[in-house]
């Protein structure tokens, strides 16, 4: 899988501690749709990171190693442009028989991207986070991640 980013245990992005994976690339359809200049997105920095190459056996490795995390959090840039390699890892990790929470952050919209999920809901436990980020709302906390998101008009749903 081709990553930005990988933490192995994130305690920010969802209510238990998580493996955190930062994806690749973006769109910046929030910044784009907003007129906004791509520098004030929290994710930019992340976007010019280089990008490494890491094997899904071995996320899966790190991820089974480590007795303090209980879910993965796929998010950093946008995780639907790279959908095919998500769904591979989450594939692999089911495979090993793992059922742990796994959390994907999209600025997506459902009807945006109804192919991936009715693919995503053949999987136990997965949990996806919607909206843009749009400057000035106010914040909320989503009682699904058990977090504040940044903007009102984000929220998580389990698809499965």
């Amino acid at each position: 899988m081709n990553i930005k980013d990988i933490i192995d245990c994130d305690f920010v992005n969802y209510r238990k501690p998580s493996m955190f994976i930062g994806t690749c690339s973006c769109d910046w359809k929030c910044c784009l749709e907003g007129g906004m200049d791509i520098s004030v997105c929290q994710n930019s920095k992340l976007a010019s990171a280089r990008t490494l190459r890491i094997d899904d056996e071995q996320i899966y490795i790190r991820y089974a190693l480590n007795k303090i995390t209980e879910a993965v959090v796929f998010g950093g840039l946008e995780p639907m442009l790279q959908f095919s390699e998500v769904l591979g890892c989450i594939q692999l990790f089911r495979l090993h028989g793992c059922a742990d929470d796994i959390v994907i952050y999209t600025g997506y919209y459902p009807n945006e991207i109804t192919e991936q999920l009715q693919t995503l809901e053949k999987f136990r436990n997965i949990i996806v986070k919607f909206g843009r980020y749009i400057p000035n709302k106010p914040s909320r906390y989503d009682d699904i991640l058990g977090v504040t998101l940044i903007s009102d008009n984000q929220y998580a749903e389990r698809i499965s």
